[in-house]
């Protein structure tokens, strides 16, 4: 190994040879550990590496971008939700004082933020740069680092100091400047540089890194030292400085490995192991790394985890210690060795990387643990391993997290820059499909090797270089017996799904002839295979499937014919791949208790038990049918008998869905549905309750744009138990409803309205609703809402206010809405409300309108989670002047819009506080529902 290093790093030094790219930088910094800045002292010489005259150079100063909650960085944590940033402290952000720039002459230079952004610099030179010639800058600044917290980079509580993208460096020009904004991505694109670092710290200071330290000098007072670290060809250098140390190192097959990445109490000889292991195995599958030292954070990991059941607190987590550290290690390890080594463009040109990165990780597992699963040791326990996630091996992984997106139609070309990822995809889905598009080749060429051979070629000749995918393709292409072209065009180009189905199949004498079909617009191949009962007879590859295909297999008893049999492709659908040649039915029926990972082997029924409560059911025990998996079906349904306990009559509900998509962007998707359900309303009287729709939905090309709208047409019939003691005059009714919403839902700003209109055999009504939401950069919150609704006609008056407009709870006569008590007057659960229509929360002596109404509800926190809100409004019934009403108390939102308390102050009833019976005027706002809840910690994901 010692030979084949020697005769790498040789190459590497004649390659680097042609660089006139290399760059060299000096730094001189002093650390205030108290201050948390650093001021520094930087000589950059830069080399014209182009073709072309420079009379600028653009530089990255990215620690410039925790500067303010309107730079490109505090941007994007509002757009992904994260709070932290936009309401922390001044002191907790950072910020670049640059405080002169000049030649090595000492004569200044004119220099700018490029194009107003806060972490891009350009720098005027005294000269014109020529072709192959370089210029020196001089810069003085003072850099004040940000808390680890927004980042998991910069000053820590404990007094340490991860210090990630500290330093001004130049950009990379290539015809053009390829700048960009720092937005917490781990991308920044650098050219390689040799590098001369000196820092001051503190005398109980520590510096790790994987640059040579080559001296340290004490003061005579002993308070401060300072350390001198020196590296050649690096793209970027970070440095941890430490007061408690939790970096350790060791050896590992020739190279010195620096972590301190957490090891669950391994014995260091595990450790070593593993670790010798995991480098052992990048060397061959790639080649010698250049380095003497490989050094991996616990913040790098962190930023970049294998996402899983490995993410579980400690006691919870199904794998053994061993495994968890080495996987931990493997991911973190293999990244850092591609990020140090090629040099691509992260930001534009980031599915290469990852391809290797994602499939070099899966042929680890599968040469070394071949056999773990993908829930680990849960496999083996008794009932869950009935279920077949415990058959998954613990790559199936890499192509679930895959399909959830397509299936969700979130997915996106892995071509697509990473600023404009969904962050899901950004931080797992399409890294993932593009490991798995390699195995996919990998099985299409039908020589392990081939894909191997393509990636250690690509790593050897663009080691330490400036490359592209475009590389790797050439190489590729030179390697295959096959045509590739389908790889590049329609799997990296695009997000086209994979899904191909058997149309049909004849039996011939001595042959099978199988027509497959290519649900989608692609070339990509498919492989069928026949099988004898489960003994794989033949395997053959269909390419340029367009529309129908008709091949011809061998008839050698075969009992089945099925698509991509070992489940190597990564298809959205492989329920339709199965066809039985001895039986009747294609797959057997499978029932499973509680919900499960999808067999596309079988035709499967999940079961769970479910419990609901409102006050006339009391709980209610439902077994409900269904086939929804953890990700996400077009086809959906649910069967739901119930029995309520305390009504002691037989409920439930059921409900048929399809999603159909049509496009990417505009109209991408309908959804039609059929569902009904039968409940108690009131004490010993029953509902139910009939509805059909047809849903439209509507989304931007930028699918991290959070603007959605959705028209909603539904036609809804309810049939209401007569009480012979209080009977209502129209106990069944039908309504037709089509409702328009539109949001546009962030952190700073929300912008959401719904346009409602209703008919029906006696009324007709339309309604507005609007609500904005404002985030100032004080942290002062405002909520507005206006609703505005009015009667066409209304034929309704024997049926009381029930169909009218309510000013504080709508009586849902369409049965929308969750209430625990629907028809209660008094008590505890008549005290629940819904933000809807009227939006009071007061009781007022007005709280229906039969004609038309119109309120305008305000809400600004006063500290905090405390708010003031207040509410006015016109009420007018028929043959009744309009009358105005208002309240004003004190909101207590506890979970925004989902457990909130409110405390009427005063209204037209007067001063509320001080009347008899408070207590039963605090309104509350409660949500129960999973899957609601669900939706607040996903929502920076999708």
């Amino acid at each position: 190994m010692k030979i084949i290093r020697i005769y790498t790093t040789i190459f590497a030094f004649f390659a680097l040879l042609t660089l006139s790219a290399q760059n060299n930088i000096t730094i001189d910094a002093v650390l205030d550990t108290e201050k948390k800045v650093l001021s520094i002292s930087q000589e950059i010489t830069y080399t014209n590496a182009s073709k072309d005259t420079l009379n600028k150079v653009l530089f990255h100063d990215w620690a410039n971008s925790f500067s303010s909650k309107t730079t490109a960085l505090g941007k994007r944590f509002s757009e992904d939700f994260l709070k932290r940033f936009y309401f922390a402290k001044d002191h907790e952000r950072g910020r670049t004082l640059i405080q002169n720039i000049t030649d090595k002459n000492s004569q200044s230079l004119k220099w700018g933020r490029y194009q107003g952004a806060s972490d891009i610099l350009w720098i005027q030179s005294s000269t014109p740069i020529y072709p192959g010639k370089t210029q020196t800058f001089v810069l003085k600044y003072q850099v004040k680092i940000a808390s680890s917290k927004f980042t998991r980079y910069g000053y820590e509580p404990n007094g340490n100091f991860n210090l990630k993208y500290w330093y001004i460096i130049p950009a990379v020009y290539d015809t053009q400047w390829n700048v960009y904004s720092h937005k917490n991505l781990d991308d920044l694109y650098a050219p390689i540089s040799d590098y001369n670092i000196k820092v001051k710290v503190p005398h109980g200071y520590q510096i790790v890194s994987d640059l040579k330290k080559e001296t340290i000098l004490s003061s005579k007072e002993n308070k401060d030292k300072t350390i001198e670290l020196q590296g050649s060809n690096r793209s970027e250098v970070n440095l941890y400085i430490e007061r408690t140390g939790k970096f350790y190192s060791f050896p590992a097959d020739d190279i010195e490995f620096i972590s301190n990445i957490e090891d669950n109490d391994l014995m260091p000889e595990m450790k070593s192991v593993a670790t010798e292991r995991i480098i052992s195995f990048l060397q061959t599958k790639l080649g010698p790394y250049p380095f003497d030292k490989i050094l991996v954070s616990e913040s790098d990991y962190k930023n970049n985890p294998v996402y899983g059941l490995n993410q579980l607190p400690d006691i919870l987590r199904p794998f053994p210690d061993g495994f968890q550290y080495e996987i931990k290690q493997l991911k973190a390890i293999t990244e850092k060795y591609l990020e140090n080594t090629l040099i691509i463009n992260p930001r534009n040109d980031a599915w290469i990387r990852d391809a290797i990165h994602i499939y070099l990780m899966m042929s680890y597992t599968e040469q070394f643990y071949p056999e773990m699963k993908i829930i680990g040791k849960l496999s083996k326990v008794i009932g869950i391993r009935w279920f077949h996630a415990a058959d998954l091996k613990f790559n199936d992984q890499y192509f679930l997290a895959y399909k959830n997106m397509a299936r969700l139609f979130l997915d996106q070309p892995l071509s697509t820059p990473k600023d404009q990822l969904v962050k899901f995809n950004q931080n797992i889905a399409n890294a993932y499909k593009a490991g798995v598009g390699f195995k996919y080749l990998q099985d299409y060429l039908g020589d392990d090797n081939i894909v191997d051979e393509s990636i250690k070629e690509f790593y050897s000749q663009n080691v330490l270089q400036f490359t592209s995918s475009q590389k790797y393709k050439e190489i590729l292409k030179s390697l295959s017996n096959k045509d590739v072209a389908w790889f590049f065009e329609d799997y990296i180009q695009t997000n086209e799904k994979i899904d191909f189905k058997i149309k049909s199949i004849k039996k011939r004498k001595d042959s099978i002839e199988v027509t497959i079909k290519n649900k989608r617009n692609n070339a990509m191949p498919i492989s069928v295979v026949g099988l004898r009962k489960k003994d794989i007879v033949s395997k053959t590859w269909v390419t340029n499937i367009t529309g129908t295909k008709t091949v011809k297999i061998a008839n050698d008893d075969l009992t089945k014919v099925v698509l991509d049999y070992e489940q190597k492709i990564p298809e959205v659908n492989r329920r339709n791949n199965h066809r039985n040649l001895k039986w009747i039915f294609n797959k057997p029926f499978q029932f499973r208790l509680l919900d499960d990972i999808e067999d596309s082997r079988y035709n499967q029924i999940f079961i769970i038990p479910e419990f609901e409560f409102n006050v006339y059911d009391g709980f209610t025990l439902a077994g409900k049918f269904y086939n929804k998996t953890f990700i996400r079906r077009d086809f959906e349904y649910n069967i739901s008998p119930a029995y309520g306990l305390k009504s002691k009559k037989l409920l439930g509900s059921a409900a048929f869905f399809l999603r159909d998509q049509i496009a990417e962007h505009g109209l991408y998707q309908m959804r039609y549905g059929i569902n009904g359900s039968m409940f108690s309303y009131a004490p010993d009287l029953l509902f139910r309750r009939l509805s059909t729709s047809a849903n439209f939905y509507f989304r931007p090309k930028d699918l991290r744009s959070n603007v959605k709208q959705r028209l909603s047409l539904r036609n809804v019939n309810v049939f209401r138990e007569r009480d012979e003691e209080n009977p209502v005059e129209t106990p069944d009714y039908n309504v037709f409803n089509a409702r328009y919403r539109y949001s546009d839902f962030n952190l700073i700003n929300f912008l959401g309205y719904t346009l409602d209109y209703q008919i029906s055999k006696n009324f007709s009504k339309l309604s507005a609703t609007f609500n904005y939401r404002k985030l100032f950069l004080n942290n002062r919150q405002l909520n507005l809402r206006l609703f505005a609704g009015t009667f066409l006609f209304n034929d309704t008056e024997k049926d009381g206010d029930f169909f009218s407009f309510a000013l504080d709870r709508p009586t849902d006569y369409l049965f929308d809405f969750n209430y625990l008590g629907r028809s209660e007057d008094t008590g505890f659960v008549s005290q629940q409300i819904i933000i809807a229509e009227g939006g009071f929360k007061s009781q007022l002596d007005y709280p229906f309108a039969n004609q038309w109404m119109t309120t305008f509800n305000a809400n600004t926190n006063i500290w905090n989670w405390i708010y003031a809100y207040g509410d006015v409004g016109i009420v007018k019934n028929k043959g009744i002047s309009p009358k105005y009403v208002f309240d004003a108390g004190v909101r207590l939102s506890l979970v925004a819009d989902y457990f909130e308390l409110f405390f009427p102050v005063v209204s037209n009833k007067g001063w509320e506080i001080a009347q008899p019976d408070y207590d039963q005027q605090i309104r509350f706002i409660i949500t129960l529902s999973p899957e609601t809840l669900i939706g607040l910690f996903t929502r920076e994901w999708y």
